[in-house]
């Protein structure tokens, strides 16, 4: 099997990834997870099915998701993203604080699916956050994927709202990578273990990184990888070719595959953060998904 795990979006309490103001007591999202669980469930029933990675890491939308919303009887974890050194206004040090308040609104597991430091000051910097999140953070969370492989090539699309306005915290974002954009590995790289997870995201019809992910997934001995597959770039003409490519590259690991994004046709709103006009067609997507790779 090739898929170890589905993510349900992507940061859903993030204004660039959800546009809440659409769906400002996240109803909507809430529906969409229900209906894709039961989708993916109908598939693959022991695929574990996850939130997705939560950015800020707030315990009141925990509450609402799982509690108010009662997903809490239909995922199987909770996914967090922590940045403390870059974007996140709260110290390292304050992890084991920032789990406990989230452990206090659910009883499922929290899988930290996007944990990293950029190396935008100076590549020692990340080596530090590297060294104290492997001190601090695997006894408090089941499963740590860190972000990530590959910097971002500058030319790259970003999901940011206001980026260069954003000052150092948009230029922080093409940083956080082991390996610079073109491939020459950062200090960090020594320090890295292989029972870590890595976080990589591709760019449709990105084959080359493909590859060099895969090469480099060998090379450092690491057994899991966190990507995501979108489901607005799925109306592309290719699409499924290149995620067809990806999967079968990476059958030798673990992969948790975050789905997430809507077509701009599809939403409320004409832009990939919108919620879908109808949810169900995210569900279709995800059967579709588990279906053709698991």
């Amino acid at each position: 099997m090739t898929l170890h795990a589905i993510v349900l979006w992507n940061e859903p309490n993030n204004r660039s990834h959800w546009d809440f103001e659409a769906d400002p007591e996240w109803a909507i999202f809430a529906r969409l997870c229900r209906q894709a669980a039961g989708a993916i469930r109908a598939e693959a029933p022991h695929l574990p099915i996850v939130l997705g990675g939560i950015a800020p890491l707030d315990p009141a939308f925990v509450d609402l998701l799982m509690a108010r919303h009662g997903l809490e009887h239909v995922l199987d974890a909770v996914g967090i993203h922590g940045y403390p050194f870059d974007w996140h206004r709260w110290s390292i040090d304050e992890w084991p604080t920032m789990v406990a308040a989230l452990r206090a609104r659910t009883s499922r597991p929290l899988w930290a699916t996007q944990v990293g430091i950029s190396s935008f000051g100076a590549e020692e910097v990340q080596v530090i956050g590297l060294q104290k999140t492997l001190q601090i953070l695997p006894p408090l969370v089941e499963k740590i994927f860190w972000y990530s492989l590959f910097d971002l090539p500058f030319h790259s699309t970003t999901t940011s709202r206001h980026k260069e306005t954003e000052g150092s915290a948009y230029y922080r974002q093409f940083y956080f990578g082991l390996l610079t954009a073109t491939g020459r590995p950062k200090l960090a790289v020594a320090h890295f273990p292989p029972e870590l997870g890595l976080c990589q995201w591709f760019t449709l019809h990105d084959y080359a990184r493909v590859d060099a992910t895969v090469s480099w997934l060998r090379r450092l001995g690491a057994r899991a990888i966190h990507t995501g597959l979108s489901w607005a770039d799925s109306h592309v003409d290719g699409a499924w070719a290149f995620y067809d490519y990806l999967l079968r590259a990476l059958e030798p690991f673990e992969v948790t595959a975050t789905l997430c994004f809507t077509p701009p046709s599809r939403g409320l709103r004409p832009h990939h953060t919108s919620p879908p006009q109808d949810t169900a067609e995210f569900a279709s997507f995800c059967a579709q998904v588990v279906r053709r790779y698991r």
